[in-house]
């Protein structure tokens, strides 16, 4: 698959010239290839990927379900039961085994096909000439020749020989183990250089840290460099979520107290003269009644769930790990343009030194402005309904020429990319009387690199006061919240001289970027969730100041950092003094990328849980190193979305905070159906011990324990699993990422719905043997339909405290209802369907005996909203204390 076009071995590419790669592989790089040829090469060499980690099959997920200690537990009861000559029990809990094996496969099965269906979405794309025009296609369909258009922050996704390059590096140390960036030359290298030494090339996985250039593919998919040595898979693989981990932890614990609960009741059974059979039979409902079987089900379910509900609202969750912390994040470090902004830039103004002036303005200078600034750009107009490509700022300038027919050099002799450290780019082109070189980037960049000004009577030398003037004047309209780009120009004679020498400043370009509409309420909604935000910009401060006042960020004014008070800065010896204005900022401007993985470090060693948002290659260690990194999905490089745990595919502020919402709903979930899970389980447990110890018989036998967890462990706890949240999830505080997830608050409620649920079951069972005389079959009956009922109204004990008693997160859940009825149905059937109420070894009670359990099940119910009803009191007299000190 993907084999390279070179017609011999003994010709590798990046010994050849640029000129001799392209006419081996039939292309020209002012055109590339057309549509048609493209597409025979691709049926001819195939997609351009590495051989894929194969998803789970179904078979490797059916076997999963067998392997934990809890169904070997179960198997275990199963074997006693088989035994001591329960063949009808043993068998059964064989069949329940299988049918909640099935249960988990099914939701195992749906949750590992949404994950990878998850990561499809994420698909990788690349810039390619094909048939004359600059156009994005899907990585997977590169073929050998395809003319690639490189620029910083690009991952490269095929083997590539350089036709141009202008001050580019690349990142190889995923190839070659060597961190520092490499530059990159289209001139050929000795046949014999080892990989490191293969200038003229740029590979697959790689990433373009700097500069810009073309290439042309020279291999595909396992023919590459990578795909020969193996050391990168395409497919992403997913982590364990530290929640799972504690869940498996937590149900580990569960099983080895119930072991030990088990033999010592058995074991006093024994002592006490009871038969050895009973007891073995005792210990074997103990064990049933104590396994959480639906838990690491429920849970994988429900994070899958919410993963999906992310998604439909454009947050991408690239690690499951995220889901869990995104509820706990308490600080968002977010850039402006195209997060807080609509990143739809126009160019409004032109300030030159004779004046401010419109773009369709007829003055001279206008013109030659927008000249120089649309010259100066990679980025290419689109035709028709086709979107452009290139950065936003760029389009506008392209644009802005467009609309009033302004005329472009037409042929580029060199171009110097944009210099992180500089901050400019130049492009250098042909003109009739020699080279015309237009420069453009950061307004204090571009002044302080002039020496001359352009008048309306020529050029004239620019001094330094006059150049501090400039500065106040781009301060000036950069407070009325626009972005500004210095302009300037020279002529050469040839091409080749220093670009950003000898400079003459045309002027500023004005661009607005208006704020999103829904990025103020997001912003409240953030600040009533006790989620501070801060915003992150290259930007010039008074232009961050206006948009972050207008944005709402900030509480009693704005509080502005720059970045040339951050050069330096050492975490470990920086005073208090320093720290509290850090701590204090609202916004940190002109800000460089390296400059943000020291924020992120400083916030987060002040106990802060930081999501961090980042486009470019240089914000992908402060991605990496955020509890939470949030990369742009539009604008973003790949390799920023690759260092992210979630990916916006609309770039937009407002889905950070749905997110966050979403994760604080998921973790809200998964804790509810924890306590009515460990609630009901330890109901049941409680029941067998205490008749045991009570000399009663069995209230409850171990298949009918089973039947019971098979149904109500399963399908309500599903359905919590599935819940919308009660709408105050963004006003309340994020919780402490080191709180667990059954706190004492929840074990206080499970011991008190597990207790309630207990004294019904066995006030039932005692009423029914001892005062109504029933059989005590038909009394088992009696406690296995107070229990089973019980379960079921113990859905509604999980409302969240403080919510209404009938309209409520649970209530307003449809999946709880559905739930509900099918276990209603089960139930019924486990009573009046003859084979099924044989092997469960259920009579019909009698009308008396029905009565008694349903008015007995709903003893709970009443009891846990009592309880929650005196909550909210307490905690409303408590809170009237506090405030009345």
């Amino acid at each position: 698959m993907g084999q390279p076009v070179n017609p011999t071995l003994s010709d590798p590419p990046h010994a050849l010239s640029s000129r001799k790669v392209a006419q081996l592989l039939a292309v020209s790089p002012e055109t590339g290839l057309s549509h048609g040829e493209a597409m025979q090469r691709l049926r001819s060499h195939g997609p351009n990927r590495l051989h894929r980690q194969k998803p789970r099959s179904a078979m490797v997920i059916l076997f999963h379900q067998f392997r934990s200690v809890i169904v070997w537990l179960l198997a275990a009861a199963a074997v006693i039961s088989l035994i001591i000559g329960d063949i009808a029990e043993g068998g059964a809990i064989v069949i329940v085994l299988l049918l909640n094996g099935a249960i988990g496969f099914v939701t195992e099965l749906r949750a590992a096909r949404s994950m990878e269906a998850l990561f499809r979405i994420a698909e990788v794309r690349t810039r390619v000439r094909r048939g004359g025009r600059v156009q994005m296609i899907d990585a997977r369909e590169m073929v050998p020749g395809d003319v690639v258009v490189l620029e910083g922050g690009d991952v490269v996704t095929a083997d590539l020989r350089l036709n141009e390059a202008s001050s580019l590096q690349a990142d190889e140390s995923i190839l070659t183990g060597e961190a520092a960036p490499v530059a990159k030359s289209p001139e050929p290298v000795a046949e014999d250089a080892i990989l490191a030494e293969r200038t003229s090339m740029v590979f697959k996985g790689t990433a373009i840290t700097r500069g810009a250039g073309e290439a042309i593919v020279t291999a595909t998919g396992m023919a590459t460099e990578l795909g020969r040595i193996s050391q990168l898979a395409e497919a992403a693989k997913a982590d364990s979520s530290p929640l799972e981990v504690r869940l498996e932890r937590l149900g580990r614990t569960l099983i080895w107290l119930t072991l030990i609960l088990a033999s010592g009741t058995a074991l006093t059974g024994i002592l006490r003269g009871q038969e050895l059979a009973i007891m073995i039979q005792t210990a074997v409902a103990l064990a049933v009644a104590a396994i959480p079987e639906g838990l690491p089900v429920v849970a994988t379910m429900s994070l899958a769930r919410g993963m999906w509900r992310m998604a439909r609202r454009n947050a991408l969750i690239r690690r499951l790990s995220a889901v869990e912390t995104l509820g706990a994040t308490t600080l968002i470090l977010t850039d402006k343009t195209g997060t807080l902004t609509e990143n739809r830039m126009s160019v409004v103004r032109f300030v030159l030194e004779h004046g401010e002036f419109e773009p369709d303005s007829s003055d001279p200078s206008v013109e030659l402005a927008l000249r120089a600034g649309a010259a100066c750009t990679t980025a290419e107009l689109g035709q028709g309904n086709q979107k452009g490509t290139g950065d936003p700022m760029e389009l506008a300038l392209l644009e802005a020429a467009d609309r009033v027919g302004v005329a472009l050099p037409e042929r580029r002799l060199e171009q110097h990319a944009f210099d992180p450290e500089q901050r400019m780019m130049a492009t250098v082109h042909a003109d009739f009387d020699g080279a015309f070189y237009a420069v453009k980037g950061a307004p204090e960049a571009v002044i302080n690199a002039c020496s001359q000004v352009l008048d309306r009577d020529g050029p004239h030398a620019l001094s330094d006061a006059a150049k501090l003037d400039w500065i106040r004047r781009n301060a000036r309209v950069a407070g009325e919240g626009l972005r500004t780009l210095g302009l300037a120009m020279k002529s050469e004679g040839t091409a080749g001289a220093e670009p950003y020498e000898g400079l003459t400043l045309i002027g500023l370009v004005c661009l607005a970027d208006p704020l999103r509409d829904d990025i103020p309420p997001a912003i409240a909604a953030c600040r009533a969730a006790g989620v501070r935000v801060v915003m992150i910009t290259g930007d010039h401060a008074a232009t961050a100041a206006r948009i972050a006042s207008d944005a709402g960020i900030g509480n009693d004014g704005t509080t502005v950092i720059e970045g040339r008070e951050l050069a330096g800065l050492d975490l470990d010896h920086t005073g208090e003094e320093t720290q509290g204005r850090l701590r204090a900022a609202d916004v940190f401007a002109r800000v460089a990328p390296e400059t943000k993985l020291t924020l992120v470090s400083f916030h987060q060693q002040d106990g802060q849980i930081v999501a961090m948002t980042g486009d470019g290659v240089n914000d992908a260690p402060a991605l990496k190193q955020a509890d939470i990194g949030v990369a742009m999905g539009l604008r973003g490089t790949q390799v920023a979305r690759e260092a992210a745990d979630m990916v916006l595919k609309d770039d937009d502020f407002a889905t950070i905070v749905e997110a966050v919402r979403q994760g604080r709903v998921i973790f809200g979930n998964i804790r509810k159906f924890i306590v009515y899970l460990m609630s009901c389980n330890l109901c049941e447990v409680l029941v067998v011990t205490l008749a045991v110890g009570a000399d009663l018989p069995a209230p409850l036998l171990p298949l009918q324990i089973l039947y019971l967890n098979l149904i109500t462990d399963v399908f309500p706890a599903f359905a919590l699993g599935l819940g919308q949240g009660d709408g105050r999830e963004m006003h309340r505080p994020p919780r402490h990422p080191s709180e667990p997830i059954i706190g004492r608050t929840e074990w206080l409620r499970i011991s008190g719905l597990g207790a309630a649920q207990t004294i019904a079951t066995l006030a039932a069972f005692v009423l029914a043997l001892f005062q109504m005389n029933l059989s005590v079959d038909q009394a088992v009956t009696v406690a296995f339909l107070t229990l089973a009922l019980g379960q079921l109204w113990n859905v509604f004990n999980t409302r969240a405290s403080g919510t209404q008693l009938i309209a409520n997160d649970v209530t307003r859940n449809p999946f709880v209802w559905g739930a509900l009825a099918l276990c209603l149905v089960l139930i019924g059937a486990a009573l009046w369907v003859p084979g099924l109420s044989a092997v469960l070894n259920l009579v019909a009670p009698g009308k008396d005996g029905l009565v008694l359990a349903a008015s007995a099940s709903l003893i709970p119910l009443f009891l846990g909203q009592a309880a929650l009803a005196i909550t909210v009191v307490f905690r409303q007299w408590f809170a009237d204390q506090a405030v009345a000190r």
